[in-house]
């Protein structure tokens, strides 16, 4: 091409009168940590000259106001296209802040009111003996109870879930699978009292078995049979069909390539999943009350007589409204909260331990 036809190209410019986009202006990085500030300050004082002492109502002004500014700076300074994105982004902070804010609180308290009490003689004494007004007692038959209902219910609903997605994953086909699927979306969303009542029904009063805490791990195995099913049947999901291709073409059968090759791969997630519905069942109450009762006594053996638990000693405790009980129930609340954070950790640790090596890298 000659210079000649170069210069009768027309040139092109930049008609914007701020220059190319990487040239324009910006706000400092540190200007919604500004706008949060004086969004608190602003919404704590307008809630006050309103006569608002509630946090919520004030916590409220003040995201709204951070919305505003935000929307607003971002205007003057940049453009609305900016403004837009900004907008978006504080709306999510602030529904983050609205979810954090209450299970900081929550937490907080719990630890502050149940740390008084908290100690080896509350954990390793009962009620037995003990008044509703005397002070002291401990949790330690609540936390037996928990145990043994817990863990029998987990050896119970675990090895079906787990079977039961490896079929639908592996081998499900047709009517049946359709109708398996079907009934374990319908029992996830089962209420808690349903599933005590169902026990109840048969297994008390149709069997005339009496309260028990194995009557209690069985409405809490129906529960958390769902869960189970659920996440391990993602987990198997998200194993590649390549390694199954893998060790289906060297001759493996069908069967070990699910027990050696597809359960380790998914054995951390796994894991997870069952923590997730023993987290689960663990704090449920209504089940316990028509099933187990309460005792406050020791009692070791599940398949006979009374037991407590740590969901059914807390509701307890605090529904006598003096100051000991309540106090009680704070201590009890913080042990369930520390049980449920121990079976976690111990979850992560039996993942990493049977995770495929080099997995995690």
């Amino acid at each position: 091409m000659s210079d000649n036809a170069l210069m009768d190209r027309p040139q092109v410019t930049d008609p914007s009168p701020a220059g190319p986009s990487l040239a324009r202006r910006r706000l400092p990085r540190w200007t919604p940590a500004l706008v949060a500030l004086v969004s608190v300050g602003l919404g704590v004082g307008a809630g006050s000259l309103a006569g608002w002492e509630s946090r919520v109502q004030q916590g409220l002004i003040a995201a709204l106001l951070f919305v505003i500014f935000t929307y607003a700076l971002t205007s003057l300074v940049e453009d609305a296209r900016q403004a837009k994105d900004k907008v978006a982004t504080s709306a999510v902070w602030v529904c983050f802040a609205a979810a954090v804010v209450p299970l900081v609180s929550l937490a907080w308290t719990t630890v502050s009111r149940g740390a008084e009490l908290l100690d080896g003689y509350f954990l390793s004494h009962s009620m037995g003996g003990m008044t509703n007004l005397e002070e002291g007692g401990g949790v330690y038959h609540a936390l037996l109870g928990t145990l043994e209902q817990v863990g029998l219910a987990t050896l119970m609903a675990a090895p079906v879930g787990l079977l039961t997605a490896v079929y639908l994953v592996e081998y499900g086909r047709g009517r049946l699978a359709q109708a398996v699927t079907f009934f374990v979306d319908v029992m996830t969303g089962i209420p808690s009292i349903v599933a005590g009542l169902f026990v109840l029904a048969f297994w008390n009063l149709g069997l005339g078995f009496g309260p028990s805490g194995f009557a209690g791990s069985m409405a809490l195995a129906i529960l958390m049979m769902p869960v189970v099913v659920r996440s391990t049947e993602e987990m198997l999901k998200l194993v590649p069909n390549e390694l199954r291709e893998a060790s289906l073409a060297l001759g493996v059968p069908k069967w070990r390539t699910v027990l050696k090759v597809v359960l380790p791969t998914s054995m951390g997630g796994i894991a997870t999943g069952v923590m997730l519905a023993v987290a689960r069942i663990t704090g449920e109450t209504a089940p316990v009350m028509l099933l187990v009762f309460g005792n406050p006594l020791i009692n070791p053996n599940p398949f006979s007589g009374a037991q407590e638990s740590l969901p059914l000693y807390v509701w307890n405790q605090y529904k006598l409204g003096n100051a000991a009980s309540i106090d009680r129930a704070w201590a009890g609340a913080l042990t369930l909260i520390a049980f449920v954070m121990l079976l976690n950790l111990l979850a992560r640790g039996i993942a990493r331990w049977k995770a495929p090596k080099g997995a995690g890298r």
